[in-house]
């Protein structure tokens, strides 16, 4: 019988190891997570009527696999839209919130006419958009042949004001991350394959505008630890180590050794699910050249959630961005949770989402939860106006949790596979290295699966 070792319980390590579980095939594996949960930053807190993520709220829609996995799971009648027909987000310019023009893909209008009636630009700026649609020649010919930073592509197409006001907040509360040194190969793939076939981005939007549209996101309507929680019924309470860190990886003649506090343990196969950080520690007695490629940036994230049972009222829309450079406490967004997705609050009740990011975000992961609280609610306050009394506060901390895809990063992931196929019975998952979204994750866990069972 097969041994897998499957190193960290996050929502990529879970998966694997549902998908070994549901392989039907002769495997027996042990799910090593440091921590005394599974599932990661994904995690549903439900009290008093409301449903909180305290990581991801969804997924993008048209990514299939978190839907599949869903469905297969028994969740498809779980599944719910973005309630798009009223999704309007926010930029912070000058202290007010000023709504993005309807219609824009990332930083891309699809109708300039909403540009054009939009407070949110300059004339500059709108002239901008207007001629990025007859550049299209230019375009194409002043693409790099190497990757390069988002911030030199959306400067390319649409200027700093754009680069600054729409596209840096938008990126940022993603990946947390700077796109003065993001990838925009790795992080905006379709934006440059875009560029490579229309040459200007407002032209190649039209024209996939005409095949129809989707709701943007999907989630679960008793929200994403559902999946968690239908994949873990499902694994043998057996495979399960929690608390347990895992020491040392060291190939053997035929496998692997996984060492923890409690000794040793020979596998034929891993599945490295760690953190980034983490892998490349523990691969580096095995291949100094794969844990240096394994050396990035990552940032941390904090969360805060408020749950009011009194209602208020707030803008129309999923909620806001505060574009970087702003005040040194700056939010880096806040979502308007009940107005995003249908039956997170009790009837009346209001449900927002605060994100710190940045360097804010890394110092207040020492922060006590009252600190960030009491942060939390003077920036949604600063911006919003006043709020009643919360009836349920969340708080949650994630450190290094959201890698930086640097320039160059799809060439040294194509090294890194190299030589990890040349290391011989591991594979790396993760958001380290093909994708941040749920989606992305589930995707190459089930694939790693397949790969290792063949």
């Amino acid at each position: 019988m097969k041994r897998v070792a499957i190193v960290g319980g996050g929502i990529a390590g879970v998966t694997a190891a549902y998908a070994l579980a549901s392989s039907g095939e002769p495997v027996e594996a042990v799910l090593f997570e440091a921590s005394g949960r599974l599932g990661g930053i994904v995690e549903t807190v439900r009290e008093r009527g409301f449903v909180i993520e305290c990581g991801p709220d969804g997924w993008v829609t048209e990514k299939p696999w978190a839907q599949e996995l869903a469905e297969e799971l028994g969740l498809g009648g779980e599944v719910i839209s973005s309630n798009d027909a009223t999704r309007k987000t926010y930029i912070l310019k000058n202290g007010a919130l000023v709504a993005m023009p309807d219609g824009m893909r990332m930083m891309v209008p699809g109708d300039l006419g909403t540009v054009d009636a939009s407070s949110l630009f300059s004339d500059t700026a709108k002239r901008a958009f207007h001629e990025e649609l007859t550049r299209t020649a230019e375009l194409m010919a002043s693409a790099p042949e190497n990757d390069e930073s988002v911030a030199s592509f959306v400067r390319r197409h649409f200027g700093d004001e754009v680069l600054d006001t729409v596209g840096a907040p938008l990126l940022s509360g993603v990946f947390g991350g700077d796109v003065e040194t993001l990838s925009v190969r790795a992080v905006m793939g379709p934006f440059v394959a875009m560029e490579r076939q229309y040459g200007s981005l407002i032209r190649a939007t039209r024209v996939r505008a005409t095949a129809g549209t989707r709701p943007v996101f999907t989630t679960l309507r008793s929200g994403v630890g559902a999946l968690v929680e239908g994949m873990v019924a499902a694994i043998p309470c057996s495979w399960v180590r929690l608390g347990t860190a895992v020491s040392s990886l060291t190939r053997t003649g035929d496998g692997w050794s996984v060492g923890t506090a409690a000794g040793d343990e020979e596998f034929d196969v891993v599945l490295l699910a760690a953190p980034v950080d983490v892998a490349g520690a523990l691969l580096r007695g095995s291949d100094e050249q794969a844990a240096e490629l394994m050396r990035m940036e990552a940032s941390s994230a904090v969360v805060v959630a408020f749950g009011f049972l009194e209602s208020f009222v707030l803008p129309g829309g999923f909620g806001f961005l505060v574009p970087p450079g702003g005040a040194g406490d700056s939010l880096l967004a806040a979502t308007f949770v009940d107005q995003k997705f249908d039956g997170r609050v009790p009837e009346g009740g209001r449900l927002l989402r605060a994100f710190f990011g940045g360097a804010v975000g890394a110092r207040l992961l020492g922060a006590s939860d009252e600190a960030v609280t009491v942060l939390a609610r003077e920036q949604l306050e600063r911006i919003l106006g006043p709020l009643p009394g919360a009836a349920v506060t969340v708080v949650r901390r994630w450190p290094r949790s959201l890698p930086q895809y640097a320039v160059g990063h799809l060439e040294r992931m194509a090294e890194l596979d190299e030589l990890v196929r040349g290391m011989g019975r591991i594979w790396l998952l993760g958001n380290g290295y093909r994708g941040v979204g749920l989606p992305d994750l589930i995707r190459d866990a089930r694939s790693a699966v397949r790969e290792c069972l063949g």
